[in-house]
C-alpha cells in the first residue's frame, strides 16, 4: 500500500519524505488556505515546491465546477510538473472532465467519493485514482471501511486499473484497516503514519536493552 501525506505544509512533507516511506502528496484548497497560501501564482508555485520535494504523485485540485473551467485548470496544473495528478470532484461535469483528461493522457484523482456507484463511474471515465472519504463517513456513523471493501470488490470483478486512494484517514487504525481491505493508497496526516511506529512493548524492550548494556559496560 502506498503512503501519501494529506497536507500543504512543506515542513511536514519534508519530514515524511525523510522517513523514507512517502509515496506522494494530496492537497486541496482548504489545506492551501490553512497554510496561508492564496492567489493563483502562489498556489502554483507551492505545488511546484511540493513536487521538488517528493518523488511520487502530487494531487492538485481544480477549483472550477464547470467542464470548460475544469479542463482549463487541469491542463495548466498537468503542465506544471510531470508528477501532478489533477484532482476532480465527483460531479456530472467532473466525470466529463475526467473522461477528457483520460483521452489526453492526463492523470486524475476523482475526489469526494462517498459511494461505490460514484467510484464505478469515475473508473469507467478513466480516473487514475478514486478517493473515498472514510473519515467523513465515520463522522456520520457510517463505516467508511465498508465502502473501501465494496469498491475493491467491484474493481477486482471488472479489472479496473483505477487505484483506490483512501482519503480522510484520521488515525493509525484507519491505516491498518485500509491495508486489511486492500486499498491501493492511503492519504492522511503525518501523525497517523508515525503512529505505526509506536508500541509500548517496543519502548519497554528498548529501555531494557539499553539498561542491560549500561550494566555490562560499567
Amino acid at each position: 500500500m502506498k503512503f501519501f501525506i494529506d497536507t500543504a505544509n512543506i515542513d511536514q512533507i519534508k519530514e515524511a519524505q525523510d522517513l523514507g516511506v512517502l509515496d506522494g502528496v494530496t492537497t486541496n484548497p482548504s489545506l492551501m488556505a490553512k497554510e496561508g497560501i492564496s492567489g493563483y501564482d502562489n498556489v502554483m508555485a507551492h505545488y511546484k515546491a511540493i513536487c521538488d520535494i517528493v518523488d511520487g504523485d502530487v494531487s492538485a485540485e481544480v477549483i472550477a465546477t464547470d467542464f470548460e473551467g475544469m479542463v482549463k485548470e487541469g491542463e495548466n496544473l498537468a503542465a506544471l510538473h510531470p508528477q501532478i495528478v489533477v484532482k476532480v470532484p465527483i460531479t456530472k461535469e467532473g466525470i466529463k472532465a475526467i473522461k477528457y483528461f483520460s483521452s489526453k493522457g492526463i492523470r486524475t484523482n476523482c475526489t469526494l467519493i462517498f459511494s461505490a456507484g460514484q467510484a464505478l463511474l469515475a473508473a469507467k471515465a478513466g480516473a487514475t485514482y478514486v478517493s473515498p472519504f472514510i473519515g467523513r463517513l465515520d463522522d456520520i456513523s457510517t463505516n467508511g471501511m465498508n465502502l473501501i471493501a465494496e469498491i475493491r470488490l467491484i474493481f477486482d470483478n471488472y479489472g479496473f486499473e483505477t487505484q483506490i486512494l483512501a482519503a480522510s484517514v484520521r488515525h493509525t487504525m484507519h491505516i491498518m484497516q485500509c491495508a486489511h481491505f486492500a486499498a491501493d493508497v492511503m492519504t492522511g496526516p503525518l501523525s497517523a503514519i508515525e503512529g505505526l511506529l509506536k508500541h509500548p512493548l517496543t519502548d519497554s524492550g528498548l529501555a531494557q536493552f539499553l539498561a542491560d548494556h549500561a550494566k555490562a559496560n560499567k
